[in-house]
């Protein structure tokens, strides 16, 4: 069954599904983000996963921030063998793959598996303007339960205009998941729940940090308590 994201989402972001048991892992985080590409295996470490968390499966690729080292047709198949599963409740798939066409495939066995879609796209070079931003989420959401985007702030101006792009769809009653990556933006993954972002990434180790600026697991469940993220109205 599907991850309904209707409420915050406090995801536990992992290369090891062995970690994501930890009591820390099931203490504080709702769900698992399991990065595929960055496992041999990413199949048998499903298949032994026993823990009660549900995971959402990213495969990562390359030209995307990810370490996924084949061909894009074998990442996505990779991806779709992933809903099979009865513990993956999401699966990540990068917008820009679902716009060119070469996703469809993994969106209908999703769909047909009950299994919730993600549509992320990230920028690593800066942060567009607040209304690229709200057409990058509108654009990721027609395909999509959540619509995820992660940018790279430059200036306080940058986390500002997320978080304001964030308010706008998610008073509109779009699920969007919103961050701004980098020391300046790291305050936005604690922040963004607030203006009405469904997910939010952190490790267990802060030492195995998938996204730059991550909190750990348990400073970020501790901050978004405190601002009352969970609970805010969108």
């Amino acid at each position: 069954m599907g991850i309904d994201f209707d409420s915050f989402t406090l995801t536990a972001a992992t290369a090891d599904l062995a970690d994501a048991d930890e009591p820390t892992a099931r203490e504080h985080a709702d769900a698992v983000e399991f990065r595929m590409d960055l496992t041999d295996d990413p199949l048998e470490c499903l298949e032994g996963y026993d823990a009660s968390l549900p995971i959402i499966a990213t495969n990562r690729a390359a030209w995307e921030g990810g370490e996924w080292d084949g061909t894009d047709e074998d990442r996505l198949e990779v991806l779709s063998a992933a809903t099979a599963f009865d513990a993956v409740g999401a699966i990540d798939v990068e917008l820009e793959s679902i716009l060119a066409g070469e996703a469809e495939d993994v969106l209908e066995t999703a769909r047909e598996r009950d299994v919730s879609i993600v549509a992320s796209s990230h920028d690593f070079e800066g942060t567009p303007s607040r209304g690229e931003m709200v057409s990058t989420l509108t654009e990721a959401g027609k395909y999509a339960d959540v619509a995820k985007l992660a940018v790279t702030a430059e200036s306080k101006a940058d986390t500002i205009a997320l978080l304001s792009a964030t308010e706008q769809l998610a008073y509109h009653g779009d699920r969007v998941a919103t961050m701004a990556m980098g020391e300046l933006g790291r305050h936005t993954r604690a922040v963004a729940p607030v203006y009405g972002s469904k997910i939010g990434y952190a490790p267990v180790d802060p030492t195995e940090a998938t996204a730059p600026g991550q909190y750990d697991l348990e400073t970020l469940s501790r901050l978004v308590a405190d601002l009352d993220g969970p609970t805010a109205e969108n």
